[in-house]
């Protein structure tokens, strides 16, 4: 007895296939375990899959998982999962084109909108969860050790902190572009270092990027927990920067909006679209970006692992 799962290979914030960051996108996922999907993410080996079902509360549900764990959210791979929505489910081939619905995810009900731009007919933006720091107190010298660097190449006035808009990850600031090209992530030292949070990755960026229409450059080193190494184009930790910029670098500004650069160093040219807007007490975050189908890969699952 078998069961053959079909899984979308889409890249994220890119039009290009195989140059943004992979997701596997499984539709119509209500016949799979948790344990079933985590095997299929582990079997798949991106840094997310994403599994699409039905909801009572929202639109789609959508469940994210590493080849290491479950996520509660993850920016890219919602991407990948509203483009396979709205281009390769042959339900909605008759349906009039996605352009707002509402993702039930472990944070909560996020809206999306979906509208065309003058690079792509499909750009799609996702509100994040509300943001969230906490002070790093750990040893920076160590931590930069962990990245392959030393505490000369951080920002002199700008904080390291642990960041959220719906997966914590710590944010450090970086003087310059001149490093990341030197960075040797030494992910399986990670949690003896995070001691706030172990389970946290790490994300370093830098005002400045190679392209001149890009406001911030970015690498993203994935906690070992996880089964990866370094994300090409990260939603949520792009999302996080938004507010981060506004709460430490320009606390006057109401409104903001950049794009982040990212993945330049693996061979990879992500790029994603951030607005952070001021609401009351806190900060409303919104991430964009585009899509690409690459090709779909099929999982057979056997024996023990399709028990019920």
């Amino acid at each position: 007895m078998s069961l053959s799962i079909e899984v979308l290979h889409i890249d994220a914030f890119t039009t290009i296939p195989n140059m943004g960051n992979p997701a596997g996108v499984v539709l119509h996922a209500e016949v799979l375990t948790p344990a079933q999907m985590q095997e299929i993410a582990k079997r798949v080996g991106f840094n997310e899959t994403v599994f699409v079902l039905p909801s009572s509360e929202a639109d789609v549900k959508l469940k994210y998982y590493t080849p290491g764990h479950e996520m509660n959210l993850c920016g890219h791979a919602t991407m990948a999962a509203i483009y396979a929505l709205a281009n390769h489910d042959p339900e909605r081939e008759s349906k009039e084109r996605l352009d707002q619905l509402t993702v039930e995810t472990n944070v909560g009900i996020l809206p999306i909108t979906v509208r065309a731009d003058e690079h792509s007919d499909m750009l799609i933006q996702m509100q994040q969860a509300r943001p969230q720091f906490i002070p790093f107190e750990g040893d920076k010298e160590r931590l930069m050790w962990s990245m392959g660097l030393n505490q000369s190449v951080l920002h002199s006035e700008l904080p390291i902190v642990y960041g959220s808009t719906g997966i914590w990850t710590l944010l450090i600031p970086l003087a310059n572009l001149d490093c990341f090209s030197r960075m040797e992530p030494k992910n399986e030292h990670f949690p003896e270092l995070l001691t706030e949070m172990p389970r946290a990755s790490l994300h370093p960026f830098c005002m400045g990027a190679h392209d001149v229409k890009a406001f911030m450059h970015a690498r993203h080193f994935s906690s070992p927990y996880s089964g990866t190494i370094e994300d090409p184009a990260t939603g949520t930790a792009s999302g996080v920067m938004g507010a981060y910029y506004m709460q430490y670098a320009a606390p006057e500004l109401t409104n903001l909006s950049f794009t982040v650069e990212q993945g330049t160093e693996i061979g990879k040219d992500g790029r994603v679209h951030v607005e952070a807007k001021r609401n009351g007490g806190h900060v409303d975050i919104y991430v964009a970006g585009t899509a690409a189908y690459v090709s779909t890969m099929t999982i057979e699952l056997e024996g023990s692992e399709i028990t019920r």
